[in-house]
């Protein structure tokens, strides 16, 4: 009698267990199985034109990606934080054009196949800002992704300064708008006048800042940059300017393709 009931209890352990083992499998499988259709829905989505929302920022100089005292890394958290996974965000030095351009591409490519189609181009929603070599970078980077066929919404510059061989006085005819801010104050100044390669290209303005003193954002920088190139350093952390800056971003991002006027409160210089 004994031994039955041993054999009985095992028994009953071993189906006990089996079936505990049947059970796992199957929640595991139902827990899975929204996830796999959140992420088939999402795929889809894209796949059936959904736009490909693009910010790419470069910083100035020397600066590291990741220096939160530079106007263009808030400005990229910022941006971050209130789109999240909607827009593609991302802020480089400014020797990185070439890893922005595979960026891109690797955003836009929707299906993920390698091969850039003509309605991918055109579902690119594309925006490049940046300051002194930064915003020369920008430009640069518009100029590759011309190579490539793909548009770019907005380019903004602010106080542009050139490396060498660099061509960025002239915006490349994927721009659809183009944004010029400076200053000429200093041994370091920007560009103070941009153009459009086409007609197609609408230059927005070319917007002159001057400083007789720096903002009070400007003491969270180094010494060395404000004592030796005041005005460029202005303009970075001047929060007028980078709030303007902001505006004409968040604006192409939440209405598609809507033109609005630069207001910065300063002279125009046509």
């Amino acid at each position: 009698m004994r031994i039955a009931n041993t054999a009985t209890g095992k028994l009953h352990n071993f189906e006990t267990r089996h079936l505990t083992l049947v059970l796992l499998v199957i929640v595991g499988a139902a827990l899975l199985q929204p996830t796999n259709a959140s992420a088939q829905t999402s795929m889809s989505s894209r796949a059936d034109g959904a736009n490909s929302e693009i910010v790419i920022g470069f910083v100035g100089g020397f600066v590291h990606k990741n220096d939160s005292r530079h106007s263009e890394v808030q400005l990229g958290q910022r941006l971050q934080s209130t789109y999240g996974r909607r827009v593609h965000v991302d802020v480089l030095e400014n020797r990185q054009v070439g890893e922005a351009q595979k960026e891109v591409r690797r955003w836009v490519d929707q299906d993920s196949d390698g091969d850039l189609s003509a309605p991918e181009k055109q579902r690119a929603h594309i925006i490049l800002f940046g300051h002194s070599w930064g915003a020369a970078a920008a430009v640069s980077l518009a100029r590759e992704l011309q190579r490539d066929g793909i548009p770019v919404l907005l380019t903004v510059q602010v106080d542009t300064v050139s490396k060498s061989r660099q061509e960025n006085l002239v915006i490349p005819e994927n721009v659809n708008e183009a944004v010029n801010f400076y200053q000429t104050g200093g041994l370091l100044h920007g560009r103070s006048q941009i153009s459009a390669a086409s007609p197609r290209t609408r230059i927005l303005g070319n917007f002159r800042f001057h400083y007789e003193n720096e903002p009070p954002e400007c003491h969270a920088y180094p010494w060395y940059d404000r004592v030796f190139f005041k005005g460029h350093t202005a303009i970075e952390c001047d929060p007028r300017v980078w709030s303007q800056v902001e505006d004409l971003i968040r604006t192409r991002l939440s209405s598609d393709m809507v033109i609005s006027q630069v207001q910065p409160g300063q002279r125009q210089e046509n």
